[in-house]
């Protein structure tokens, strides 16, 4: 059975059952303030058991691609030392909203495994939840008694509340499990050790392929439990392992997941893949094969990798794929890109993100690739150098600083720097490594550290978003809790009706005050959890129950709201003049400006930019009215052409934004008619990643300011060149400049000729060397120059320049080559560079560096003296 009729069989199997059958949601969670990724197949439907939604059926089945390599749930170090773990996985799953519970989830979980896919009962465990007594948990004794009906008794396992109680973080939706067990291993193995025995003992071939999650509890932020509104099931399977128990394998690596993968990767590697767990080659293919999934599919729905958050832990995946197969494989140029095919071959019909980003994912991949590469060929020069200052300081130990500089600053891995170290029979301060990790750890925690309690709530009222209609409403607050950070105490508040709009979709959450006549309190942001509208002010009112009034900051809104109708103006002008390959990858949407990213694989003409610009203020002008389509289904909404973006998860019903041809799906506010926008002006254009581009503009009040500055600027600009010709006057400045330069330079010519003439008879003999050590004001340039020519020139010879040139000192070292051996310009200039409190570098014959302490020139010059 091919891992594509498996899960389709998973499908069918729940569609009879009375199931609907939805998508997997992206990847990457966007407006979920408590999870980066989606870890769990039950993410997407969080609401759902809080009771926030309503669920679109009561019986839902799918799979869901899931990502662990953050939090509690990470992954990431086990991939590829063993033949199970993975970043990104398949999530099968079938879950029930207050419809079956037990019975029917533990029924329907047997007769598939063991009828539909014919897995051998005598090769299947169970287990159940033994309760706990510090939580007043009881053990699950109904699941035991379904079970009875199915599966023998001697093969019902009691578990503790780590391995049978399932939670989805530190607080959320929660309860016992049940799960289900595959013995793989082979007649003579079983019949040596019992399989009972190696149940979650983390065996290789004795694995967990099923867990049944009967959801009963929250878990509340003060870690007590209180019971769900109702009763719900929520199961997920592993589909790599389904896969490796019905293909017969011992390792998932060895089904057909994965085997189109690992032989790309030989035959791009010219390594061959023997499955071996310890064998450094065989672990570097895995970790290749299981991170490009991960890494493809996160760039498919939308996230980018970057320096920060989700875009960090995406680029780190793929950086961590790079330099195993540059180290194990031999890999030393971009390949991870050309695998995205194989992927889009595999697994296009169940998840069509994939097949229709393919292009954009393999470009930033290979951007990525050459990044890091160039990356690793930098670090090695600087490797290098803290080897040979090591060896130098007599010392077998590379400082912990350094190493980890390396790692932190110049994103250098720091096992390659332990390998290169061993070839140099050296070591690296570990204790002092991984202290310096911990500080970093310590100093992003103090950054983000932030406690939460528990949710006070006044009344169990639905939520009245009214800001599309109104900026002030008369409420009132259902809910409150504190919140501590680092820069003191708040408190974020849901309210009966409110004015402000949450973060999303790109636009920023509103802010404002909320008032009555004896207290008033600043909104400082409004988000969005868990479908709940939360605010944060700075303060807690006497009586939490009191009628306020709630208003937005009138003009921020209306700039917002400005910026973010034009960027449904830009999308659509870009795709008219740049073609329908254009997609939106990213948008900003704030008060002062926009700032919208599209997929395009070329830097856009200053002809192209006007043109967009044209495009967009002739909808401006021509006063198109909003069209809006509160709550339409989606289908519909996709028959009429909205456009829909990838990496979104949207409902079965959605809003439609619409001004004239340009149609959209988007939750956020907008003007009433595109005359509001007032203007529009693009301020920059560049790039976003490899594929990406990014456009920022402003409009309205700021494009008026815009605008007005240059007036002033211009006004300022005649009267200083006495002249309204202002082209023609700065024309004139430029020839005059030209000519006055070209004097410039030969004065420094000649002057540079005294100097060589003088400096060349000035060298002493010292010890191997002849040592020249000059101070002069010539500027950078002529001493580089001065510098390479006596290295020619003069044998043997190591030249010092220490210049004061425009009050800023400098230090220029030379080395002549056949003094290479013997000593280093690099070297010479970063000890020399500390009298001066600044920094520099080169290469051994050429090297230079600048400061901030004008003052210490003389030190400099008196320590160059004893080189």
């Amino acid at each position: 059975m091919t891992s594509q009729e498996i899960r389709q069989k998973f499908l069918d199997y729940f569609k009879s059952k009375d199931h609907l059958i939805v998508p997997s949601a992206p990847i990457v969670l966007k407006d979920d303030p408590t999870l980066m990724f989606s870890n769990s197949g039950m993410t997407q439907f969080k609401d759902f058991f809080l009771g926030y939604k309503t669920p679109t059926a009561p019986r839902i089945a799918d799979t869901q691609k899931c990502l662990r390599v953050s939090g509690k749930h990470n992954d990431l170090d086990d991939v590829g030392r063993d033949t199970y773990h993975h970043t990104m996985f398949e999530m099968l799953g079938n879950w029930s909203f207050g419809d079956y519970f037990k019975k029917e989830a533990i029924a329907f979980a047997w007769e598939l495994l063991t009828e539909v896919y014919g897995i051998p009962k005598e090769n299947l465990y169970v287990t159940i939840f033994e309760g706990d007594a510090s939580e007043n948990l009881e053990r699950d004794q109904d699941a035991y008694n379904f079970w009875k009906s199915h599966i023998s008794e001697d093969r019902i396992i009691n578990g503790n509340k780590k391995d049978n109680f399932w939670e989805m973080g530190e607080s959320g939706p929660c309860g016992p499990c049940s799960e289900i067990h595959i013995d793989l291993r082979t007649p003579e193995e079983k019949a040596a050790v019992p399989g009972i025995t190696l149940v979650n003992q983390d065996h290789p071939q004795v694995v967990e392929v099923w867990n049944l999650v009967f959801m009963e509890f929250n878990r509340k932020a003060d870690k007590s439990l209180e019971k769900l509104p109702a009763q719900h099931v929520d199961t997920g399977m592993g589909f790599e392992r389904l896969c490796m128990a019905l293909q017969g394998k011992s390792s998932n690596y060895d089904t057909d997941v994965f085997t189109p993968l690992i032989s790309k990767v030989e035959e791009l590697s010219g390594k061959k893949y023997t499955g071996i767990l310890e064998d450094e080659k065989d672990i570097a293919i895995r970790v290749v094969v299981d991170h490009i999934r991960a890494v493809s599919f996160a760039i498919a729905d939308g996230q980018l990798p970057s320096n920060g958050g989700a875009g960090y832990v995406i680029r780190r995946i793929l950086r961590r794929a790079i330099s195993y197969a540059y180290r194990f494989l031999g890999i030393q140029e971009p390949f991870l890109y050309k695998l995205v095919a194989v992927l889009q071959e595999q697994m296009g019909k169940f998840f069509p993100e994939i097949e229709k980003q393919g292009k954009l994912v393999s470009e930033v991949i290979k951007s990525e690739e050459e990044s890091f590469l160039k990356t690793i060929e930098n670090g090695l020069i600087r490797v290098e150098k803290l080897i040979q200052q090591t060896i130098t300081d007599n010392s077998k130990v590379l400082p912990s600083e350094e190493v980890f500089e390396l790692y932190d600053t110049y994103g250098f891995p720091d096992d390659l720097t332990r390998i290169i170290a061993e070839e140099k029979g050296l070591t690296i301060d570990e204790a002092g490594f991984k202290a310096e990790m911990e500080k970093q750890k310590q100093r992003s925690k103090s950054d983000s550290a932030q406690k939460v309690y528990d949710w006070v709530v006044l009344e169990e009222k639905p939520e009245n978003f009214v800001g599309y209609d109104q900026i002030e409403s008369e409420t009132y607050i259902t809910r409150y809790r504190k919140v501590e950070n680092k820069d003191g105490e708040f408190y974020q508040v849901v309210l009966s009706s409110s004015p402000f709009y949450p973060e999303g979709g790109g636009q920023v959450g509103d802010k404002g005050v909320l008032e009555n006549a004896s207290e008033s309190f600043e909104v400082l942001e409004t988000k969005k959890e868990n479908g709940l509208i939360v605010s944060l002010i700075n303060g807690l009112p006497k009586d939490a129950g009191a009628v306020f009034y709630a208003k937005v900051n009138a003009s921020d809104r209306q700039n917002s709201q400005a910026n973010h109708s034009v960027t449904h103006l830009l999308h659509e002008a870009l795709r008219e003049v740049l073609g329908t390959h254009v997609e939106q990858k990213g948008s900003y949407v704030g008060p002062d400006y926009l700032r919208f990213d599209f997929s395009h694989f070329n830097k856009m003409t200053e002809e192209e930019l006007a043109l967009i610009e044209e495009k967009v203020n002739k909808k401006i002008k021509e006063s198109i009215a909003l069209q809006e389509f509160r709550s339409i289904p989606i289908q519909e909404a996709l028959d009429k052409g909205a456009m829909a973006l990838f990496g979104e998860k949207y409902g079965d019903h959605v809003r439609m934004i619409q001004f004239g041809s340009s149609k959209e799906l988007c939750g956020g506010t907008h003007v009433k008619n595109t005359s509001e926008i007032g203007h529009f002006k693009i301020t920059s254009e560049g790039s976003a990643a490899a594929g990406i581009r990014r456009i920022e503009a402003i409009s309205g009040d700021k494009s008026e300011e815009y605008f007005n500055n240059l007036e002033k600027q211009m006004i300022e600009l005649s009267q200083l060149l006495k002249s309204k010709d202002i082209v023609r006057s700065i024309e004139k400045l430029i020839e005059e400049n030209t000519s006055l330069k070209a004097e410039v330079d030969a004065l420094k010519k000649e002057k540079a000729k005294g100097e060589i003439s003088e400096w060349k008879n000035a060298y002493e003999q010292k010890g191997n060397k002849q040592l020249l050590v000059k101070k002069t004001s010539l500027d950078a340039g002529s001493v580089k120059d001065i510098v390479f020519q006596l290295k020619r020139e003069i044998p043997t010879s190591v030249t010092i320049i220490l210049s004061d040139a425009d009050g800023k000192p400098m230090i220029t070292v030379g080395v002549s080559d056949d003094l290479a051996a013997d000593y280093q310009a690099g070297a010479i200039v970063k000890d020399l560079a500390k009298e001066i409190q600044g920094g520099g570098g080169g290469n051994p014959g050429f090297a230079t560096a600048g400061g901030k302490n004008l003052d210490g020139l003389e030190n400099a010059y008196q320590k160059a003296l004893t080189v």
